[in-house]
């Protein structure tokens, strides 16, 4: 894989926009990379954020040798895919269990982050993929608008599932327009509902 190409002002550093640029992602996503610790960075006297360039470089190395892996096999013949893009351990995990008792006929894959939750929808053509809209890697506002791009996707149902209440989702209307909203606290009452409709949209479409 080639190096990351240097900086103009700094050989071993980079600015959190330029970071952006050269991930493909949301200056918030790096943002929430630095806060986790997956970058390395520090704050210049003047109070700009500069982030290593080896870390960098590192993060993506991790992401090419370690793939999204599937919650469970790949699905048999016949069987309906359902991919969930999401970063919490606890989600995944109550999703899945709402898939069980709901969805016999399901098969659920996880992605933890964007990058690898876009690989995997490119792989497994689900017929609908639930999107958490704060994700590692790509946000997932960015990666809805990625996915209605493309026409291999049209198929494809989307729900999404947030924290966000209103007001925090408005920065994200222009991917959210026309796509089911759950906010997380509401994701037992509402989620079968909405994945239920879109299940039978791609049946209907078939």
């Amino acid at each position: 894989m080639a190096d990351i190409p240097m900086s103009d002002d700094a050989r071993d550093t980079f600015s959190t926009l330029e970071v952006a640029r050269l991930l493909g992602m949301a200056v918030r996503s790096v943002q929430m990379m630095v806060d986790r610790g997956e970058l390395e960075a520090w704050k210049t006297p003047g109070g700009h954020r500069r982030i290593s360039r080896d870390s960098v470089q590192r993060w993506r190395e991790g992401r090419r040798s370690g793939p999204a892996r599937p919650a469970t096999a790949r699905p048999a013949t016949g069987a309906r895919r359902v991919l969930l893009i999401e970063d919490s351990a606890h989600y995944q995990n109550l999703v899945s269990l709402l898939v069980k008792q709901h969805f016999g006929d399901v098969e659920l894959h996880v992605a933890d982050d964007g990058i690898a939750g876009l690989a995997l929808a490119g792989q497994l053509q689900p017929e609908v993929l639930i999107v958490d809209i704060l994700l590692p890697g790509i946000d997932g506002a960015t990666l809805i608008t990625s996915l209605r791009s493309h026409p291999q996707f049209s198929r494809s149902r989307l729900v999404v599932v947030t924290s966000l209440d209103e007001a925090g989702r408005a920065p994200y209307a222009f991917a959210l327009e026309g796509v089911p909203v759950v906010h997380k606290p509401q994701l037992v009452a509402q989620l079968p509902g909405l994945l239920k409709a879109a299940l039978d949209a791609t049946a209907a479409t078939v």
